[in-house]
């Protein structure tokens, strides 16, 4: 087996993932492996695996990119991959995970509202440790998304094999690709949130060339007033099914919860929760709790 024998289970509002730290970059894991190790039958289980390790130890960066993350002052990399062993280019509670990783494990040194850089996939991300809040929970953390795109709205069509009706998707990107669907308005014919049977994977048309994650929204509450909104959200992960949250489709509900009704902050609850997402043209914040959960060793 490519991996480690101690491990941590760790969670983000849900999204549960093994990991352990590799500073010597000799426990790439192989996909066979992730497989095993994923499945929450024959293995510990999870959503995905992230392996935390230098940028130099990552096959898949250029050799470039890993010199200008460590210029940037970059110590760590998130090498995340999905519950089927495939490469994921972003994980928005995977990223809060790590950084509570490094700090409980004596890998990096944080007090409230210091922050540090984190390398991925989609680029670098600056994490602030932020207070305990009464509504988002403890061990909080704010990861700086950056920047983002969105597709026309309402461009695709959406659909769950075995439910009838139909929503309207906008595509958005942020490092990974998104379809979010609002239901329960007058452009939705799919059952109710709490009805959407995401037991196999919703069909976007037109398709994706590299498939998607599809976000399935309800607008709650809008408080013009105070700038807020709150909503409601569940979520079929490319490669993993459906989760209890996923930190990148938060931020790109949220992205097209904005460009429907203009406004720019958002609590959004999921299975696992709720977050804070606040968007701008530039960029989008995401605050959210993150815990580990176990420390294991394998047996075979």
């Amino acid at each position: 087996m490519s991996l480690p024998e101690h491990m941590i289970k760790a969670q983000g509002t849900g999204n549960d993932f093994v990991m352990y730290a590799d500073r010597s970059g000799e426990h790439a894991p192989q996909k066979q492996d992730i497989i095993q190790l994923c499945d929450r039958h024959f293995g510990i289980g999870a959503d995905g695996l992230i392996r935390i390790t230098h940028p130099g130890h990552v096959a898949d960066l250029d050799g470039h990119d890993a010199q200008e993350m460590r210029k940037e002052g970059v110590e760590w990399f998130m090498d995340y991959r999905n519950a089927d062993g495939t490469l994921a280019e972003m994980c928005g509670n995977g990223t809060r995970a790590t950084a509570q990783f490094l700090v409980q494990q004596g890998m990096l040194k944080l007090e409230e509202g210091d922050a540090f850089k984190l390398g991925t996939r989609a680029g670098v991300k600056r994490i602030t440790r932020m207070p305990d809040n009464p509504e988002l929970g403890r061990q909080l953390w704010r990861v700086d998304m950056g920047s983002w795109s969105m597709g026309v709205k309402d461009e695709y069509t959406v659909t769950i094999p075995g439910d009838t009706g139909s929503g309207k998707g906008t595509f958005v990107d942020m490092g990974n690709p998104h379809v979010v669907t609002v239901v329960e308005d007058a452009y939705s014919t799919l059952p109710v949130l709490g009805e959407l049977d995401l037991t196999r994977a919703p069909q976007v048309s037109p398709e994706l060339p590299n498939g998607q994650n599809v976000e399935f929204a309800r607008i709650d509450n809008l408080d013009t007033e105070r700038d807020l909104g709150d909503a409601s959200m569940r979520v079929y992960e490319r490669g993993c099914g459906e989760t209890m949250a996923c930190g990148t489709g938060l931020c790109a509900t949220a992205i097209v919860l904005r460009a429907k009704t203009q406004i720019d902050h958002w609590r959004i609850r999921i299975p696992g929760g709720i977050v804070r997402v606040d968007v701008t043209d530039d960029s989008v914040m995401l605050t959210g709790a993150a815990a580990l959960t176990a420390e294991f060793r394998l047996l075979q």
